[in-house]
């Protein structure tokens, strides 16, 4: 059977970790854009601006395919990696994880510091509420005046969501529609050649 369905946090957590006097403070947002990723991190520093690092990891897109990890001046795969590790593993997306770590005078070395920064992710994780989303698919439908009634009926009869609405020149209207319920959508609109469907993006 196909998965249509991706896994998301529903709201903000914190966990924390704590070992040889190190502080960690995970921080784990719901986020769905490197823009709104910026200002979360912001966010976290500002907070904690007395920390030593801000390590963080993150995951866009209900395929992951949008990926990124930064050690903060920690050694190479020693903090990103792991936090990623923990958001892979458990199944997650459009997920960032901040992990703000405040030195306690006692080196960790790099197996120690995989092991904090992944326990302190996991344990914000742990806290958080997740939520299990169906795959949407963002189409656009191309069509003339005419044929509007018939598009409509389509829309409704199936009750897909209207994102945008152009009927200044030629009608383009873009709708979502879930997953395992495309090619069903597909089919309905193909019916008329008339029509143009593109298919613009996953949401």
């Amino acid at each position: 059977m196909l998965d249509y369905t991706y896994k998301e946090i529903e709201f903000p957590s914190i966990g924390f970790y704590k070992e040889k006097g190190s502080k960690f403070i995970a921080y784990s947002y719901p986020v769905y854009s490197r823009k709104e990723v910026r200002k979360r991190l912001q966010e976290v520093k500002k907070l904690e601006h007395a920390a030593r690092h801000h390590c963080y990891a993150y995951a866009l897109e209900p395929d992951r395919s949008m990926q990124r990890v930064n050690d903060d001046g920690e050694p190479s795969y020693s903090a990103g990696k792991p936090i990623l590790g923990q958001i892979l593993s458990n199944n997650l997306t459009n997920i960032l994880i901040v992990v703000t770590r405040y030195f306690g005078g006692v080196k960790l070395g790099v197996p120690g510091l995989i092991n904090a920064y992944k326990t302190a992710a996991y344990n914000a994780i742990s806290q958080a509420e997740i939520i299990t989303k169906i795959i949407q698919k963002e189409y656009e439908v191309i069509f003339k005046y005419a044929q509007m009634n018939d598009v409509m009926r389509i829309i409704k009869q199936h009750d897909l969501k209207i994102i945008d609405t152009d009927f200044r020149i030629e009608c383009k209207l873009k709708f979502k529609v879930a997953k395992n319920r495309e090619k069903l959508i597909i089919n309905m609109f193909q019916k008329s050649h008339k029509l143009t469907l593109k298919h613009i993006k996953n949401i």
